[in-house]
């Protein structure tokens, strides 16, 4: 998602003029550009933490909401660019491929750190971008956050996006992929009861699905989960999912990526929990779920209820929300929120391999 967004980064310095409070002649048109700004979208500009307000506007002015369209050109940039190595000097990075049952292959990214490879927590981190979009390489920046809070083996699957296929072409990959951890946890210098599953956006709902499954059907035990402002239900019947022009993802957009993924199922009761894990009612026996979420992005109140029902099922959660905050907030690094983010986001990683532990079975 960081790299689709420096695809139209740029454009940005088209929209100084309109979202800059840049000085006027007379005080009366200074109010009357602050004015329009304010009351122009039904998520306030005073709603917007102050350090993200700037490039919030900018934001929903050069790219109002996501396309179909869009979502393609941004896959054809990524495909062909996209995929490159981390330079890193503490950082490994394989390419593996896991076969799948109609032939083709799934590439897998595979990060550890050098020189430490063995009995290490294993976390399948899975990308987001609406179910739509996205390569694991887009990710670098978390996947550095986690090895360096504490050193382990990351594997990274480029699933299906739907733009190439619905569900469940994408949840099986990310299923496979957990699978081949475990069968593969020797290999890879994982240890297998510390079997960790994660992500963002997209790739948080892909996390809270794949961990479902693991559950029910008991192939796997997952000792930590880490759904990161998940996009988790596709009735879009809560309160901020609806009329939602926030930056970054809005009502209009989400509608447009369930579409794609649900393909027929969509706005049918037909719908799987593991393609909208929200349709789940039974949440207990699930790891230790840690997110974060700002409140006035789209996914919050499923955010909240998601993490209500594991709490009524006794599951331990840690969330920390973040006011004023549009979904994806965390790419913008030199803001607060994001560095707090972040580091959440690292000492809940570092206070799982410490001390979530998760059996499997012979």
């Amino acid at each position: 998602m960081k790299r689709i967004f420096l695809v139209f980064l740029c454009c940005l310095f088209v929209a100084l003029p309109l979202t800059a409070s840049a000085k006027t002649e007379s005080e009366a048109e200074e109010n009357m550009i602050t004015h329009y700004f304010e009351n122009k979208w039904n998520v306030k500009t005073s709603e917007i933490h102050s350090e993200l307000r700037f490039i919030g506007n900018a934001a929903r002015l050069v790219l109002p909401n996501f396309t179909e369209k869009f979502f393609r050109f941004a896959n054809f940039f990524l495909d062909n660019f996209g995929q490159i190595k981390p330079l890193s000097r503490t950082i490994k990075t394989e390419i593996k491929y896991i076969e799948r049952e109609d032939g083709t292959k799934l590439r897998v990214c595979v990060y550890s750190p050098k020189g430490e490879t063995d009995n290490l927590p294993g976390l399948l981190w899975i990308h987001g971008g609406g179910y739509a979009i996205g390569i694991p390489e887009q990710d670098l920046s978390f996947i550095k956050c986690f090895i360096e809070a504490s050193p382990c083996v990351i594997v990274a699957p480029d699933y299906i996006n739907s733009t190439d296929a619905p569900y469940p072409a994408a949840f099986n990959d990310c299923y496979n992929s957990l699978l081949w951890i475990k069968d593969n946890a020797d290999n890879l210098g994982v240890r297998p009861d510390q079997i960790f599953v994660g992500g963002n956006s997209a790739g948080g709902g892909l996390c809270a699905a794949v961990t479902l499954k693991a559950r029910d059907t008991k192939a796997v035990n997952v000792a930590f989960q880490m759904p990161i402002y998940p996009m988790l239900d596709d009735r879009m019947t809560t309160a901020s999912s609806q009329n939602n022009d926030a930056p970054m993802w809005n009502t209009k957009s989400n509608e447009i990526a369930w579409q794609m993924y649900l393909g027929d199922d969509y706005q049918t009761e037909n719908v799987s929990k593991y393609a909208a894990p929200a349709r789940e009612t039974d949440y207990s026996d699930l790891p230790p779920t840690l997110t974060y979420i700002g409140t006035i992005e789209p996914f919050y109140d499923e955010t909240l209820e998601y993490i209500n029902n594991l709490n009524e099922d006794k599951v331990k959660t840690d969330i920390r929300i973040f006011d004023g905050c549009f979904h994806a907030f965390d790419l913008m690094s030199w803001t607060t929120p994001a560095k707090q983010a972040r580091q959440f986001l690292a000492d809940g990683f570092k206070y799982a391999t410490e001390n979530y532990f998760a059996k499997q079975k012979e």
